[in-house]
């Protein structure tokens, strides 16, 4: 099995983390894990990353309210994901055939 060094795995986590005093905004619903699209008109909680945990650290309006306050931030967390290497994706199997010929009933073998 290939284990990827602990080292390598520690800086791909720490590019993965937000950066200190990054801001996101959640849904202040019965349901916060939805998405930004739904509920537009919703009020939205800011909350802050301050090294370990999302702290609170305001309120918003709506959607486009907490878009105007952790638009940058929100790029800057877009930018960090890394894309995949489309160079390492493993190779297609081959199609299976069947290892005798097959003969369709009613018609002549050659």
């Amino acid at each position: 099995m290939d284990d990827e060094p602990l080292h390598e795995w520690a800086e791909r986590r720490e590019l993965r983390r937000p950066a200190r005093g990054e801001r996101r905004a959640a849904p202040l619903c019965d349901r916060p894990e939805r998405g930004a699209h739904r509920g537009p008109d919703t009020p939205r909680g800011i909350q802050e990353w301050d090294g370990h945990q999302w702290t609170p650290a305001g309120v918003a309006e709506d959607q486009s309210a907490a878009a105007a306050v952790t638009g940058r931030d929100a790029n800057a967390r877009a930018e960090r994901v890394p894309l995949p290497t489309f160079g390492k994706l493993p190779l297609a199997p081959e199609p299976w055939r069947p290892a005798q010929p097959f003969y369709r009933p009613g018609t002549s073998r050659q």
